[in-house]
């Protein structure tokens, strides 16, 4: 497969005093990951043949980790990679390089999810970041963003183009999303990304939510979405304190709030 060389230096970035210079977070955290060890598992993906050039799995995959880390969609993580220099340093994009569209976004994480890569990927990721003392694991935070595809939603009986999206509402808000939803548990303090299980859109976010408890934190936080008197006493046996928000009810009001 033919591929786009990314990153060279371009005269126009050579008028910059001192280059381009990115947030101290994701200059960090491209200093302490190891990339090469990612490089290892996207080469499991099957080449697309010879054609148009793409772009490097790896560049790829620094964008999906943007789009968690600052949860956006695919169109916005096209414009973000687009306007802001930071993300184009951490994904090792030069000015005048072109940046990946949200087609294909879409279409490089519909790929890892099918080749079984993507949780592998940030487990990686929390793996050499646990060993650089960058996790705290003071606690976790549960959290879900819907990701929206490329794919238009089939209509009934026609084929989907995306066959394991799925379309769903949005809860409080009108219109509905039609795509994937990224459930993650995140490291309280760090802001950091320990977990990632991608479902289709439909997929309720208290369903895979035990899989991201890592075991090693001191309290889990989550939104009314999470809570399950089960739950809360399983993290409980477990010596986690669970700080799971209560949906009201007739039996168990919530108190007022002061």
């Amino acid at each position: 497969m033919a591929v786009k060389r990314t990153g060279q230096l371009s005269w126009t970035e050579a008028l910059f005093p001192g280059g381009l210079k990115g947030s101290s977070r994701l200059d960090r955290l491209t200093e302490l990951v190891r990339w090469y060890r990612f490089e290892k598992l996207l080469g499991r993906l099957r080449s697309e043949g010879p054609g148009r050039p793409g772009y490097r799995p790896l560049a790829m995959f620094k964008a999906l980790l943007l789009q968690s880390l600052y949860g956006l969609s695919d169109a916005e993580l096209e414009e973000a990679l687009v306007d802001r220099l930071s993300f184009r340093r951490f994904v090792g994009l030069g000015l005048e390089d072109e940046v990946p569209d949200h087609t294909t976004i879409s279409r490089f994480r519909s790929k890892l999810i099918k080749a079984d890569v993507l949780e592998k990927l940030f487990a990686e990721l929390d793996k050499q970041l646990e060993t650089a003392g960058v996790i705290l694991k003071r606690g976790t935070m549960l959290d879900a963003t819907l990701i929206e595809t490329a794919a238009p939603a089939p209509k009934e009986g026609e084929r989907p183009l995306d066959p394991d999206a799925r379309l769903t509402s949005r809860k409080g808000k009108t219109g509905t999303t039609y795509g994937y939803k990224a459930h993650v548990g995140v490291d309280e303090g760090s802001g950091l990304i320990r977990s990632v299980i991608t479902t289709p859109a439909n997929v309720n976010d208290t369903v895979p939510a035990d899989q991201l408890v890592r075991g090693d934190e001191r309290v889990v936080w989550g939104d009314a979405a999470y809570h399950t008197h089960a739950r809360e006493a399983a993290l409980k046996a477990r010596g986690v304190k669970p700080r799971l928000a209560r949906r009201a009810n007739k039996h168990h009001p919530l108190p007022p709030r002061l």
